[in-house]
C-alpha cells in the first residue's frame, strides 16, 4: 500500500509511474486524496469537540465546589451535546477512514524506475541467459510422458482423488521432490538463510498485510467455516511473522527460507501450456524471504538473483532472467526478476522463480517499522524469491536430462537421492 505522505507531495510523479502498468491513477487518486482531507477535517473536528469537553467537565467540577450549581448544570447540557457530536463525528471518522484504506488498497505499487514500459510478457526484457540447451533425439518426450513411462508422476491418479492439478509422485519421483526440498533448503541455510516452516493457512490480516487480499482472493483457497484461506506460498506467512513489528537497524538483515506446499485456484488456465506439471493447483516450493534497510534492499535483491544463478548453476539447466515490464508485473512488487528454465522437449521457457523487492508497499500493509539512527520510525524493505518452485524446475530436470536408457540425475542431487539414475 503507497504511504499518503507519498501521494500527497508526489501525485503527478505517481501517476506518471503507475502508467508503466498501464494503470489510470488520476482518478482514485483524486478520491483517494479527497477521503483523506475529509478524514483529516472531521479529525480536527472530533479532537477540538473533546478538548472542549475535557475543558468544560473541568469547569463544572469547579462550578459545583464553588456552590454554582445552576452554572454546572447548564454547562453539563452543553457537554452532553458535545458528547453526541463527537458520538456522531467518530462515526463519520471510522466510515471516512474504512473508504480510505479500500481505495488505498486498489492502487498498485510504483515501478522501480528501471522497470521497462510494456503490456504482457512479451514486451518482458531478458537481462542475462546462461548454459547450453542440450541436444536431445528426436523421440524426446515431454515430462507427462516421461512421469508415465518411468511411473515417476500418476495425473490421473490425482484427479481421482482431488481433482484437475493435485498429482500423486510414486517411487523414484517422489524421492527425486524430496531430494530437491532438502537440496534448496541447505543452499539456502549454507548462505546464511534462517529456516522456518510455518503454517499452511493464513487469516484474513495476513492476506492484507502482503497483499494478496483485496487482490488475489479469487485465486485463493477459502476455508469459509474459519474464515482462512490456504497459501498461496509460504512468503505470506513467513513475511507477516513480524506484522506489526518495530525494529531496529541492528536488526537487519532479516532473512528466512522455508518450504511448504502451495495452493492456487489458478481460475481460467486452460491449454496445452498448463499441462502435466506447467501448472498445478497444489505444488512444493521453497522460499526466500528478507526484511531490509531501504538503503541495502537493491543490493539484496542483486544477491538473490546470484543465489538463484548459483542453484540452477549446480543443477546445470539451461536458463535465462526476464527483467518485467510494467504490465506484468506483480501488483505489490516494485521490481521483479523472472527466472526461466528452457525445456527441451516442449521447445519453450518455463518460469521457475520470481525474485522481487516489494519496498515498503508490504510494510506499510504489516505497519513493520523499524527505528533509524536518530530514533525516527520508518518502514521496513520487504523482498521475497522462489528457490525454487519445483513442478518445473523437476520437468527441465525429466526432459534435459533424458537419454535413449532412461533419465540421468543432476550430479549435485545424487547425494539426496541415493541413485544417479531412473531406468
Amino acid at each position: 500500500m503507497l504511504q499518503l505522505q507519498v501521494l500527497r507531495e508526489n501525485k503527478d510523479a505517481v501517476c506518471k509511474a503507475l502508467k508503466k502498468r498501464n494503470f489510470d491513477a488520476e482518478s482514485i487518486l483524486e478520491t483517494v486524496l479527497d477521503l483523506d482531507e475529509k478524514r483529516r477535517s472531521i479529525q480536527a473536528k472530533l479532537d477540538s469537540s473533546l478538548a472542549e469537553s475535557n475543558k468544560l467537565s473541568k469547569e463544572i467540577g469547579t462550578l459545583y465546589k464553588s456552590g454554582k450549581a445552576e452554572e454546572a448544570n447548564l454547562l453539563k447540557a452543553k457537554t452532553a451535546e458535545l458528547k453526541e457530536s463527537s458520538k456522531q463525528l467518530n462515526e463519520d471518522l471510522n466510515q471516512a477512514a474504512e473508504a480510505l484504506q479500500q481505495n488505498l488498497y486498489l492502487i498498485p505499487n510504483v515501478p522501480h524506475e528501471s522497470v521497462p514500459p510494456g503490456s504482457s510478457d512479451e514486451d518482458n526484457e531478458e537481462v542475462f541467459r546462461e548454459g547450453d540447451i542440450p541436444k536431445l533425439s528426436e523421440d524426446a518426450l515431454p515430462h507427462w510422458e516421461l512421469a508415465k513411462k518411468y511411473d515417476l508422476i500418476d495425473f490421473e491418479l490425482g484427479a481421482k482423488i482431488t481433482g484437475a492439478g493435485f498429482p500423486i509422485y510414486k517411487g523414484k519421483g517422489a524421492r527425486l521432490q524430496r531430494a530437491l526440498i532438502s537440496y534448496f533448503l541447505d543452499k539456502n541455510t549454507d548462505a546464511g538463510y534462517f529456516e522456518v516452516q510455518p503454517p499452511l493457512m493464513i487469516n484474513e490480516a495476513s492476506g492484507y498485510g502482503t497483499g494478496q487480499l483485496p487482490d488475489k482472493e479469487g485465486q485463493m483457497y477459502h476455508v469459509q467455516e474459519d474464515d482462512l484461506y490456504l497459501i498461496p506460498t509460504s512468503e505470506v506467512p513467513i513475511t507477516n511473522m513480524h506484522r506489526g513489528d518495530l525494529l531496529s537497524e541492528k536488526d537487519f538483515p532479516i532473512t528466512y527460507t522455508g518450504y511448504t506446499p502451495c495452493f492456487r485456484r489458478e481460475a481460467g488456465s486452460y491449454g496445452a501450456h498448463v499441462r502435466g506439471l506447467n501448472r498445478l493447483h497444489q505444488f512444493d516450493k521453497v522460499e526466500l524471504v528478507r526484511i531490509e534497510h531501504p538503503d541495502a534492499s537493491y543490493e539484496a535483491l542483486d544477491g538473490m538473483v546470484e543465489h538463484v544463478k548459483d542453484i540452477l548453476r549446480d543443477l546445470k539447466l539451461p536458463y535465462r532472467i526476464l527483467r518485467l515490464c510494467g504490465g506484468d508485473l506483480g501488483f505489490t512488487s516494485a521490481l521483479t526478476f523472472d527466472f526461466e528454465v528452457f525445456s527441451t522437449a516442449q521447445d519453450r521457457w518455463l518460469e521457475i522463480s520470481s525474485v522481487s523487492n516489494f519496498e515498503t508497499f508490504q510494510a506499510n500493509r504489516l505497519k513493520l517499522r523499524f527505528k533509524d539512527k536518530n530514533g525516527k520510525s520508518q518502514l521496513a524493505h520487504t523482498l521475497n524469491g522462489s528457490s525454487l518452485a519445483l513442478p518445473r524446475v523437476l520437468a527441465g530436470i525429466l526432459e534435459n536430462y533424458q537419454t535413449k536408457d532412461g533419465i540421468e540425475i543432476p550430479e549435485v542431487l545424487i547425494p539426496y537421492c541415493g541413485f544417479d539414475s531412473i531406468r
